[in-house]
């Protein structure tokens, strides 16, 4: 079987926790042959950031930059048809508003010439914000009894979200290599280079849930105008439905994505539930008796990474326990400057320690008493449940499928209140039988429920299903004379047929 992983800027040449779980999935299943091939936004990776195991055939960061230059003359009429189903399928609210949407996607999909050849996308000579204020307008005729109507859309308006809509329009132009499947895993970007894989080749799409595709905006969004954003939500919860749709079978990773794919359109017959799988290290000790109180998180330091909603209570929590350290593990490069400038406002600066990510999991939560989680309503529960597998007490935040991955074996505190994540953290400093309790349960339940070799066994299965050829045609031998009463030889005895 050879399979191509479809990532988003990520495995192999970056790593994160949805890098780490690839990675064991990729180097898990030796028996099967991957080509990786992540989307990036602009620059293309240098080289991997993990060592590439044999069965990877190759590995490719694409970036989809099409020029688009100017055309002279009417534009293609085929693209515009396709622009008009594809705005009013996903501003529409009629039934078949689905359907209408995906016919545009797949239309503009088969215009698009796939890369690496240079071609302009189908959308550039094409009057986009005139289609999507047309569509709008269609749109807030249907809305308008509704509780939530479109907002107001300005000329302005349209042309930024016509200028965004292209810009992801681009990914079609992607091309994963000849393979037996698809495996799509994370969320918009990479559903609709693999959406553009199975609309030209047929190639089976399998579609991992990481995260829920549009539960809510990138910070650099939130400066937008609220039609603007609410183009953006709309198409990716279009493409969302469109690849749930398409896919053969769908693998969210916990309940609260099974049940977030179930309410956007998925078929319950498509949906296997393949839980989150980290590898099982030995974490070391456990408590540092002899270090002063220390926590640990474990992050990008980004804007959506609940850096500045940690500060705010680790404030808190140094004013109550004096001396107390905060150990911020794999902030990035990127956000580096964030993070810094994040730890200035906060006058914390020598209670705090940046470290890079180690590459060894049993390493990254080593230097803590308590781990702190702060996952985004969207994010994937690996690190959650590395954080887990360490042993150690875990203070996380009620958010998507925090709670049903942590269970009874940890501390849950309510979204968005410093203060309670606070007096969480102080609680357990404060007690380290109780933490040393926590921690163990923590471990136990990861070890029963969350790992890899639970996930490779389960994809590998999948694979099999979807991707493997087809077991040899049989056939039944009817004979022309009946069979002699008589035992027949051993080597005929497969033509007989037994009665009934």
């Amino acid at each position: 079987m050879r399979i191509c992983l479809l990532t988003s800027g990520g495995y192999p040449f970056r790593r994160d926790a949805l890098g780490g779980w690839c990675r064991s999935v990729v180097e898990g299943l030796p028996e099967i042959t991957f080509d990786l091939v992540t989307v990036v936004d602009r620059e293309s990776a240098v080289g991997p950031a993990y060592p590439l195991p044999p069965n990877v055939r190759t590995a490719a960061a694409i970036a989809p930059q099409l020029p688009e230059p100017r055309r002279a003359g009417a534009p293609d009429d085929r693209a515009t048809a396709a622009a008009v189903l594809l705005c009013r399928g996903l501003l529409g609210e009629q039934e078949n508003a689905d359907q209408m949407f995906a016919d545009g996607l797949g239309r503009l999909a088969a215009m698009i010439e796939p890369l690496p050849a240079v071609a302009s996308s189908p959308l550039a000579g094409v009057a986009l914000a005139d289609v999507l204020l047309d569509a709008w307008r269609t749109g807030q005729r249907m809305t308008a009894n509704d509780r939530l109507p479109l907002p107001r859309l300005s000329v302005r308006d349209a042309r930024t979200a016509a200028t965004l809509l292209r810009h992801a329009i681009r990914v079609l132009a992607v091309q994963p290599p000849p393979v037996d499947l698809v495996h799509c895993v994370g969320g918009t970007t990479p559903l609709l280079a693999a959406l553009a894989a199975r609309w030209r080749a047929g190639t089976p799409l399998l579609l991992t849930e990481a995260r829920a595709p549009v539960a809510r905006l990138r910070p650099s969004e939130e400066r937008l105008s609220p039609a603007v954003r609410t183009v953006l939500r709309r198409f990716r919860r279009a493409v969302a439905r469109t690849g749930y749709a398409e896919a053969s079978l769908i693998a969210p990773l916990s309940s609260y994505h099974h049940g977030w794919a179930l309410k956007h359109g998925a078929t319950p017959s498509r949906l296997v539930s393949v839980p989150a799988g980290v590898e099982p290290v030995d974490p070391g000790p456990t408590d540092l008796t002899t270090a002063d109180p220390a926590l640990v998180w474990a992050g990008s330091g980004g804007p959506d990474s609940g850096l500045t909603h940690l500060l705010d209570a680790f404030g808190s929590v140094i004013a109550q326990v004096p001396g107390t350290v905060l150990h911020l593990v794999g902030v990035t490069a990127a956000h580096v400057d964030h993070a810094a400038e994040q730890i200035d406002r906060s006058g914390l600066g020598r209670a705090v320690r940046l470290h890079p990510l180690p590459a060894d999991p049993r390493d990254r939560y080593a230097a803590g008493h308590v781990v702190v989680h702060l996952p985004g309503p969207a994010d994937p529960p690996y690190r959650l449940v590395e954080a887990m597998m360490s042993g150690r007490a875990v203070v996380g935040v009620d958010i998507g499928p925090a709670a049903e991955t942590l269970g009874d074996t940890g501390v849950l505190v309510k979204p968005g209140d410093p203060a309670e994540l606070a007096q969480a953290m102080v609680a357990l400093l404060r007690a380290p039988a109780r933490r040393r309790t926590l921690g163990e349960a923590a471990r136990r339940r990861a070890l029963a429920h969350f790992t890899t070799d639970r996930v490779l066994r389960v994809y590998r299965a999948l694979y099999t299903d979807l991707a493997a050829p087809p077991p040899p045609p049989s056939f039944e031998l009817a004979l022309s004379v009946p069979a002699p009463r008589s035992e027949p030889p051993a080597t005929m005895r497969w033509l007989v047929r037994e009665e009934s």
